[in-house]
């Protein structure tokens, strides 16, 4: 009996169009690359061109390239002799063979150093490798890469094999960020909050107010479906009630005793600039005068420069969203709202 494929929830026509794509692609005996930014559900794709194919009962291996130094990431891909250097007290097989027959997943591919580059080139064009101390192998591997980066960019800034980049790239998935498939917001909220409450043993879950619904469809989610998952989870694990979830946590930071910020190092200025810089107040009042209009000027200095986006702005003074507008609201930076008639 052939295995289930991962599970993906989605009704939205990009997200559709990605699953065909991947249904398309997966029985074919060739190499892919999975595109998309941070938490779009790369290795569930990954898993799903594995199951969705001819290979699906034979192994699929995954190593993240990003989490292993140069050389601990050859010897963990290509394996090693004993004795091929110090502390290689026993023979180990590496994940290349261990993938032989299914199929291999290298996450974050674009941190593979120059060197295991050139051995991987071989082993995707070739079916070969060579363990570090001993002779060279034969496997049958369909290798799909993984990776946020920009990585024809990278090619041409040598900072990627162009010849590996050309076998991997057979085909390439790209995959949509959660902002561009709100429509799928609702049901992987709801599907998120129904496995927490599953986890606390709650008997019921009410769903989500309209107020709820319409901020998790507001915030941009650049952490994608993993952060719309914890902030789901996050808020139905803080809620007291059984009563339908208003409350969205979307920052757990977000607090009035958060620390400040490190200070960061600032370019020294440029002898010939074509705006001056906001210049701070100069005054003659008390010290908490000095430091109250100090901190005014600077607020007022981060809301221009992020073109009044509050939001932004509190990112960039390492604030919370609400810690930012009490602080606002205190030097009576934020206007009040226009007149009904």
């Amino acid at each position: 009996m052939q295995a289930a494929p991962p599970s993906l929830l989605g009704e939205s026509p990009a997200f559709l169009a990605t699953l065909s794509h991947v249904s398309r692609v997966a029985p074919l005996e060739r190499p892919v690359l999975v595109i998309g930014e941070r938490g779009t559900g790369k290795e569930l794709i990954a898993a799903r061109l594995h199951y969705l194919s001819q290979r699906w009962d034979r192994p699929f291996v995954k190593v993240n390239c990003a989490a292993l130094p140069e050389s601990l990431l050859d010897s963990e891909l290509f394996g090693h002799e004993a004795g091929a250097f110090t502390g290689a007290t026993r023979r180990q097989i590496g994940r290349i063979e261990q993938a032989d027959g299914g199929t291999l997943f290298l996450d974050e591919i674009a941190t593979a150093s120059p060197a295991v580059q050139e051995k991987l080139l071989r082993a995707v064009e070739y079916g070969e490798i060579e363990r570090v101390g001993g002779r060279t192998a034969t496997v049958d591997v369909r290798v799909v890469g993984a990776t946020n980066a920009d990585l024809p960019a990278l090619a041409a800034a040598g900072r990627f094999r162009a010849d590996l980049l050309d076998r991997l790239a057979f085909d390439v998935v790209t995959l949509p960020p959660l902002r561009a498939r709100p429509e799928d917001i609702p049901p992987l909220a709801e599907h998120f909050a129904l496995g927490m409450v599953r986890e606390l043993q709650r008997s019921l879950f009410s769903g989500f107010t309209a107020a709820a619904l319409d901020r998790l469809r507001a915030h941009d989610w650049p952490g994608n479906v993993r952060e719309l998952r914890n902030a789901v989870e996050r808020s139905v694990a803080a809620a007291e009630t059984d009563e339908p979830l208003d409350r969205i946590i979307l920052d757990p930071f977000d607090s009035p005793w958060r620390p400040a910020a490190a200070p960061t190092a600032r370019p020294a200025p440029s002898p010939v600039a074509d705006k001056p810089s906001l210049a701070l107040p100069t005054f003659d009042g008390g010290i908490l005068d000095q430091v109250r209009a100090f901190e005014a000027a600077k607020l007022r200095e981060a809301l221009e420069r992020n073109r009044f986006n509050q939001r932004q702005t509190a990112e960039a003074l390492g604030l919370g969203y609400h810690q930012l507008r009490g602080m606002l609201k205190k030097h009576g930076l934020i206007p009040p709202p226009p007149l009904r008639p």
